[in-house]
């Protein structure tokens, strides 16, 4: 994805030095930001997208076990408040529904009181 000047590939151990990483962290006022930081930071938005299932995630980001996906995947105050939500529309609507078990009425002169009597 990224070269050189010859047209080789960067790698790891090259790419700071060459794309002047640090420098240019330092100019946008983001010093110590890493590279990888991107693609974590890219991932994990990408974990949070509607509907996205781990394999999808896993996909995405070219992993082949959930462990490695499941690092971008941090708890997060939207998906807790998201989920207590559904939890709460779940049990209005069963609220609302009537109920199928039947209600025994005992009618009066029925039942044990009578039967003692």
């Amino acid at each position: 994805m990224f070269t050189g000047e010859s047209g080789r590939n960067l790698w790891r151990g090259n790419f700071n030095k060459l794309v002047k990483w640090p420098e240019a962290v330092a100019a946008i006022g983001a010093a110590g930001l890493h590279f990888h930081d991107l693609r974590h930071t890219g991932n994990t938005l990408a974990s949070r997208a509607p509907g996205a299932s781990l394999r999808d995630i896993m996909a995405r980001m070219g992993h082949d076990s959930p462990r490695a996906a499941l690092i971008y995947q941090h708890a997060n105050r939207e998906a807790d408040q998201g989920i207590a939500d559904a939890i709460d529309k779940a049990v209005k609507a069963a609220r609302r529904k009537p109920s199928k078990r039947k209600i025994k009425r005992v009618a009066e002169g029925d039942g044990p009181a009578a039967e003692a009597s």
